[in-house]
């Protein structure tokens, strides 16, 4: 009986082991598949693909977390082509799957706070006059969240960086001083340890591309 349930309790063991493995496997061929990603439709498409991975691993919060990625990435593609209308909805779904991953991982999640920055964030460039002190002053409330629970995570850096580099100098923006940030996340991001192989890395190739930027361009 005893023999019985050992090989019972280690055929469990084996099944759970590949159950993770294969978890694993899905999840890093998708986080892939965001650096070739291009369009919104590219990125609608992962944020449904990490979704069906969260319904059937409802215990991890990576798959919510980076089906909200995929949604923000969706909404800056569609802010930088001039379609403001309808990046509420994109960040309403950004923020659903936050809630999520929060739920999942716990208040103190830096990555998580920042996301809701970034998601704020496009909320307020739907009409950046009227939402400043608003969706504006709630981005700017996550960020600094994110920063208290992680100031070496390089992500923080990077949107601060883009925050400074992208606003006008009559509003406080400064491509010098964006671009002395990007070059502190490029610091930032070859010191940072991931604690596995699934947490977010993102953003290290945007900070190299400012950097490598003509002097030139970068007035």
């Amino acid at each position: 009986m005893k023999k019985y349930l050992l090989s019972f309790a280690l055929a469990c063991m084996s099944l759970t082991a590949f159950a993770q493995t294969d978890y694993e496997k899905i999840m890093t061929e998708k986080i892939a598949k965001i650096e070739t990603c291009k369009t919104p439709e590219d990125f609608q498409t992962l944020a449904n693909d990490f979704e069906r991975i969260g319904s059937k691993e409802s215990s991890q919060w990576l798959p919510p977390y980076y089906a909200a990625f995929s949604q923000i990435q969706k909404g800056r593609v569609m802010m930088r082509n001039g379609n403001m209308q309808e990046l509420d909805g994109v960040a309403s779904q950004a923020e659903k799957f936050l809630g999520l991953a929060q739920s999942l991982a716990g208040a103190d999640n830096a990555e998580i706070h920042l996301l809701k920055k970034m998601a704020n964030s496009l909320r307020m460039m739907v009409n950046p006059a009227q939402r400043f002190m608003t969706d504006g002053a709630r981005a700017s409330e996550e960020l600094n969240i994110a920063e208290k629970l992680d100031a070496a995570n390089p992500r923080i850096a990077l949107i601060k960086a883009e925050d400074i580099y992208f606003t006008p100098e009559q509003y406080g923006g400064s491509k010098t001083k964006g671009l002395e940030l990007f070059k502190e996340a490029l610091v930032k991001y070859n010191n940072y340890k991931l604690k596995t192989a699934l947490d977010p890395n993102w953003g290290r190739s945007e900070a190299e591309y400012f950097i490598s930027l003509p002097v030139e361009k970068t007035k």
